[in-house]
């Protein structure tokens, strides 16, 4: 008897149905409060790696700009020192 009233009082002593439900409700809004920070900082990433590979595009234009006027530059001072 003993024994059985053992096992009875522990399982008194856990929490009640509804201390369970607050805390798989406050365990659910803990878990989409971190995945609306990751989805966040997921877009900050993605946002920082647009601008920097735009930089990056624009960069290379330039250099192919400047390339291309120097080749041009050098192509008429050939033809000049030709004549």
């Amino acid at each position: 008897m003993l024994m059985v009233a053992s096992i009875f009082s522990l399982v008194a002593c856990g929490p009640s149905e509804e201390e369970q439900a607050a805390a798989e409700a406050e365990a659910a809004a803990m878990v989409e409060e971190m995945f609306e920070g990751l989805e966040e900082e997921m877009e900050e990433a993605t946002e920082e790696v647009a601008e920097e590979a735009t930089e990056e595009v624009a960069a290379e234009g330039e250099a192919t700009e400047e390339a291309a006027a120097e080749e041009a530059t050098e192509e008429a001072a050939t033809e000049e020192a030709a004549h």
